[in-house]
């Protein structure tokens, strides 16, 4: 269900500094510098906010599960940018024989590639999130038209492969921008980042990438790992492949439950 865009105080702040700014200008021309100056500076922090993924200045941003649902033990374990033909079945074999559900945020476009792996991730009980249809590196400058083309092409491809509309979107790398927020409102998704990501794209040792997901570990936490665009490990394996069988055996270790976000809506 749409739900109204409400716009974040500091999302407020900036149109009250572009009225005030646009009427000194009209008032006192001679201080233009002095009001570019502003409107300069709060550019820079709202992408200053775009680019730190877990911000929560531009809209609400699930960094972790809800008091209700953290009340009760659980952990969400999100996969990212697949699925991939290879690795994917894989993960959805470990996750079976740990009996744990999982979040999966899939591309579009793999999504419309490998129909029947996307169906297998949902009749395992996990679900399939909105990633975007394209995962563009452009993705956060993209304009609302731009934003809300690949994120509802995205909708309808996972709808109409797996059956299920989204609830969720992450946003490519998590970076984005202000137009991002009405976008979500208006197609009734939830923006998902994470508590803690182990960057087991870019680096190969899985212990490494097992630390820093499981450090601190606790109930409500939001874990990232990649099934597509996975670093190898120097044997050539798929970092998540390593990584989440001990991740989810730390889970099990603090009496914690891997449950989906979906599932902790209600």
């Amino acid at each position: 269900m749409a739900d109204r865009w409400k716009p974040t105080a500091a999302i407020q702040v900036s149109f009250a500094l572009h009225a005030a700014a646009l009427a000194v200008v009209i008032a006192r021309p001679h201080l233009w510098p002095w009001a570019l100056g502003a409107i300069v500076a709060d550019h820079l922090v709202l992408t200053a906010a775009g680019l730190w993924p877990r911000s929560k200045l531009l809209g609400p941003n699930w960094t972790h599960l809800p008091a209700n649902a953290a009340i009760h033990g659980s952990v969400a374990i999100t996969i990212d940018d697949g699925p991939d033909p290879v690795v994917t079945p894989q993960v959805l074999d470990l996750l079976d024989q740990h009996s744990a559900k999982a979040t999966f945020f899939c591309i579009g476009e793999l999504v419309e590639q490998h129909a029947a792996l996307a169906r297998d991730i949902v009749s395992r009980g996990h679900t399939i999130e909105n990633h975007s249809q394209h995962h563009l590196h452009r993705f956060s400058v993209l304009g609302p038209s731009g934003i809300k083309a690949e994120i509802t092409r995205a909708q309808d491809t996972i709808e109409a492969v797996t059956g299920q509309r989204p609830h969720f979107f992450r946003a490519p790398a998590g970076l984005r921008s202000p137009f991002l927020e009405p976008v979500l409102a208006r197609l009734g998704l939830r923006l998902a980042s994470w508590t803690r990501r182990g960057f087991d794209t870019v680096n190969p040792d899985p212990a490494v990438v097992f630390k820093r997901l499981t450090m601190g570990l606790r109930s409500g936490d939001i874990l990232l790992l990649h099934d597509g665009h996975a670093a190898r490990t120097p044997a050539g394996s798929p970092v998540i492949l390593e990584v989440l069988p001990q991740v989810l055996q730390a889970v099990s270790a603090a009496r914690l439950t891997p449950v989906t976000l979906r599932s902790a809506l209600t």
